[in-house]
């Protein structure tokens, strides 16, 4: 396994920096055509390899079936290259391997500088690979507009918001200058990725979704039992919140008593990111005063706005973790800010889908006992692969998991925010239906977005933010509820306390849910 890892640093670099390894941050590594094919046939070669390993410790067969899950995910991944179809496989990259090493601040100043620019110089290479790669023939409009809103953001993010982020005079400089010529490939790429005419479909088909969701999720079950398994929670949490709207509205109607909520938001961006500061911090301290977990030594979550080359394409939180290869145990929940090019009614939607009724799930979800709980906790994990390799379908699987766990506990203690508890759950069925539908059927792009508008309480913007992601990334969207029925189920047989099926489930790692069952 030690040796594999190696490996795998090495043609993940950028990963390798991420996860807090050490020696990988002054690379992006190798984006060519010769050099991506090399990696898809070494991972051929390790899955073969790793397929004869006899591990009779059961912790070891585990770590080996992780990493196999992962690699045979890969190799069918391989046969719709996102490197061929898709921009954003080079400019998310390129942009967190920049932003993140000063995120996470793991090293000193004149360190992080002189990483950024030993990478910066290698920008116009990876760009000019985007460009040679992108196949038109199989890349689709919709990523290349996607891709193209993320190129926009690149000259403001190198030469004003990086160097924004060193404090010495000096080193800003020196920063800015290697920023430059960075910048004029981001706007070479710009004007390509305007022009580049492409006849590529964004749709996965059944075949490779279901293989994904039995080879590398290790789920019993494909693209057409999971659709109809987002259809039969919908209708089960549609009944329920029929019930709760009673309590909010004194009706059945839980869109119209959702719709009313929402129009309790924070007056402006900077106040959502305030009240979400303060909802993180009632959830770590009501997680801590139920002793539900076991808090990891030196933890810290911070609440951020979002970076400004996510917000093109992300219109929800979301959150980075720990490094864990690092002894860091800092993570950051980031509230999704908008683009600044939006109207002041884009702005304003995006507050409404962020309503103080919402909140407490969202925080829940994102910090205390969610994802900086879990991430936190995963690493003091003494196995390294389980550090390096987690699926959605585990860590969005628990973030929603106690998100009803807590609901349990009475957290959610006024009408208000249990029926928005259950509006974040019925999002997530909404979202199972919509990203089968729209891979693995001729759901249109305007009929997800009315969907998800109509069968979840999302804005029009927030409601064609979301599609457009699903479409860009096939078979994540699903992962939130199906992992937390999955985690429900292993919770029954479990005979211990709460506690301790939370530290011993969520300290395995971030498994697929068969390992994970293992594991407990």
């Amino acid at each position: 396994m030690d040796e594999f890892l190696a490996w795998y640093f090495t043609n993940h670099p950028i990963l390798a920096s991420y996860l807090g390894a050490d020696g990988y941050d002054h690379t992006l590594g190798d984006f060519t055509a010769a050099g991506l094919t090399a990696v898809e046939r070494e991972e051929r070669r390790w899955i073969a390899r790793l397929s004869e390993l006899d591990t009779p410790d059961p912790g070891d067969a585990i770590d080996r079936d992780l990493v196999l899950s992962q690699l045979r995910g890969s190799a069918a991944a391989a046969e719709w290259p996102a490197w061929r179809r898709d921009p954003s496989f080079y400019l998310s990259l390129v942009f967190v391997s920049l932003n993140t090493p000063f995120q996470q601040r793991l090293k000193p100043e004149p360190e992080l500088v002189a990483g950024a620019v030993s990478r910066l110089a290698e920008v116009p290479g990876v760009l000019a690979a985007c460009r040679t790669n992108l196949d038109p023939a199989i890349a689709a409009p919709l990523l290349v507009q996607r891709g193209l809103g993320q190129a926009r953001t690149g000259r403001a993010f190198l030469t004003s918001t990086l160097p924004a982020q060193v404090e010495d005079p000096g080193l800003r400089a020196e920063l800015a200058a290697a920023a430059e010529p960075a910048a004029a490939a981001f706007d070479e790429l710009v004007a390509f990725l305007d022009g580049f005419a492409c006849g590529g479909t964004w749709r996965m088909g059944e075949k490779l979704y279901t293989t994904l969701l039995r080879e590398r999720e290790l789920l019993g079950y494909g693209a057409a039992e999971l659709h109809a398994k987002g259809e039969r929670e919908w209708a089960l949490l549609d009944t329920r919140m029929r019930e709760v709207a009673r309590r909010v509205n004194g009706t059945g109607d839980w869109r119209a008593a959702m719709d009313s909520l929402m129009d309790d938001h924070p007056p402006t961006l900077e106040a959502m990111r305030a009240e979400y500061e303060a909802e993180t911090e009632r959830a770590r301290a009501f997680t801590r005063e139920r002793d539900l977990v076991t808090f990891p030594e030196g933890e810290e979550c911070k609440v951020l706005p979002s970076a400004e080359y996510t917000r093109p394409i992300l219109s929800v939180a979301h959150y980075l973790a720990p490094p864990p290869l690092s002894s860091s145990r800092t993570g950051i929940f980031f509230v999704p800010y908008t683009p600044d090019t939006f109207t002041e009614e884009q702005v304003r939607q995006r507050l409404r889908t962020n309503s103080r009724a919402q909140m407490p799930s969202i925080a829940v979800h994102e910090a205390y006992p969610g994802h900086h709980w879990h991430l936190s906790h995963i690493a003091g994990n003494p196995r390294t692969a389980r550090k390096v390799f987690r699926t959605p379908y585990f860590t969005e699987g628990w973030a929603l998991y106690v998100e009803k766990m807590l609901h349990e506990q009475g957290y959610f203690d006024t009408p208000a925010t249990e029926l928005a508890h259950l509006d974040c759950r019925i999002f997530r069925a909404a979202r199972i239906v919509v990203d089968t539908a729209l891979h693995c059927d001729d759901m249109t792009i305007e009929q997800a977005e009315t969907f998800m508008a109509t069968k979840a309480s999302l804005s029009p913007g927030t409601a064609q933010g979301e599609v457009n992601r699903y479409c860009a990334w096939p078979t994540q969207a699903p992962s939130y509820l199906t992992g937390a029925i999955e985690i429900d189920r292993i919770r029954e047989s479990w005979d211990g306390s709460l506690k301790d099926f939370h530290d011993r489930l969520a300290g395995s790692g971030g498994l697929p849910l068969g390992l994970a069952e293992q594991a407990v």
